[in-house]
């Protein structure tokens, strides 16, 4: 089906080459695939089913809706989900059906073996302790009583714990002290657990800047999540320098060209005004979209191989851009690259990264369910 206003092309060829990069990188230490928040903006369940086929034998969620949905479409293998609350109506399902799932809190222990009590079957258990990320985590200062408590949960038969794992605060700033700090107290707290009498289980400790960066930190299983997108885990950076290439191209096509009067002011807010007479196209995209409103007047976007910058303010539903003198013939329906592969001459996620003040990562997630996920390179 042709493009009609705009779409996000999603490369499968590129994903597999990430995923082959990374793990040639890591050295046969096992790649948990990150795929939660769609998958990064790229489609979870399509990318899950690409990083199965390329041999992933892990996948990462954060929500526990999210773990069911993968069970929902098919896939059998070990998922992991990390982020609930008290209460969580999916809770019984994801027990059920074999996921992992994170317990950071004696409440989570609790609700983790009561439903696996419910339904008859041991439930698997990632224990986690915060090391200094001070977000989700057992403090050191709990991590034992959580620890014992678990371990009678695992004697009762309502639970197996099968890992014990932590978040690193810094690992995309190179040789950061914390990283070492929180890697201390992490194998500390697994010292713990095994003086406690917990069986060997897999140890995680590092995301993708840490499994690239700080190979201490690799242990038994690395999770991998913005790298297999081909963003670079830091911003400013480059993803062709780590040997990533980016997944996702979101375009467009011109709505309208015209010209307007020097003296003319584009967009809400007129807060940009024609110097000179100047050739305008109008994107049928905006921040409805998830192009960031605070790119506003910085960013760039691609249009016959030159680089257009953005006039005035992202609106709800479009932005206007200066074609310039050099863009050569371009009228109604020519096409837009917001970003896509710094190969070919685009904008990057970074490059809008920087434009809006935030970091890759929110530029790809951002990206909404009115842009149709268009999937090439398939096998």
């Amino acid at each position: 089906m042709p493009m009609t206003r705009a779409e996000a092309v999603i490369d499968l060829e590129a994903l597999r080459r990430n995923l082959a990069t990374v793990s040639s990188a890591v050295t046969g230490v096992p790649v948990m695939a990150v795929v939660k928040a769609d998958a990064y903006g790229h489609g979870m369940t399509r990318i899950a089913q690409e990083a199965r086929g390329a041999g992933v034998s892990w996948l990462g969620v954060a929500l526990l809706s999210e773990a069911r949905a993968l069970r929902a479409a098919g896939d059998t293998g070990l998922i992991l989900a990390w982020l609930w609350a008290p209460g969580d109506p999916d809770l019984d399902a994801c027990v059920g059906s074999d996921v992992d799932i994170s317990v950071s809190a004696l409440w989570a222990l609790s609700d983790v073996a009561a439903s696996a009590r419910r339904l008859g079957v041991r439930a698997r258990v990632h224990l986690k302790v915060d090391t200094g990320l001070s977000r989700n985590g057992a403090s050191l200062d709990e991590w034992a009583d959580l620890v014992g408590a678990a371990l009678a949960e695992q004697g009762s038969g309502a639970i197996d714990v099968v890992s014990v794992w932590s978040h690193l605060a810094n690992a995309d700033r190179p040789d950061d002290q914390s990283v070492a700090d929180q890697r201390t107290a992490y194998e500390a707290a697994v010292a713990v657990a095994a003086e406690a009498g917990l069986p060997p289980v897999v140890r995680h400790l590092a995301n993708t800047p840490a499994a690239l960066g700080y190979p201490e930190t690799r242990y038994d299983l690395v999770r991998i999540g913005i790298g297999i997108y081909g963003v670079p885990p830091a911003t400013p950076g480059s993803a062709s320098a780590l040997g990533l290439t980016s997944v996702m191209t979101l375009r467009g096509r011109l709505a309208l060209v015209k010209v307007i009067p020097a003296g003319q002011s584009v967009s809400y807010g007129s807060n940009w005004t024609a110097p000179r007479r100047t050739r305008v196209g109008l994107v049928p995209l905006g921040y409805a979209d998830g192009v960031p409103r605070s790119a506003s007047g910085r960013a760039q976007v691609l249009v016959n191989g030159a680089r257009c910058p953005i006039l005035g303010r992202v609106a709800m539903d479009q932005f206007v851009i200066d074609l310039g003198e050099l863009v050569g013939d371009v009228r109604a329906g020519s096409d837009v690259v917001l970003f896509g592969d710094e190969a070919t001459g685009a904008p990057t996620a970074d490059d809008w990264a920087v434009a809006s003040d935030t970091i890759g990562y929110e530029i790809v997630t951002r990206v909404g369910a009115r842009v149709p996920r268009r999937y090439v390179g398939a096998r």
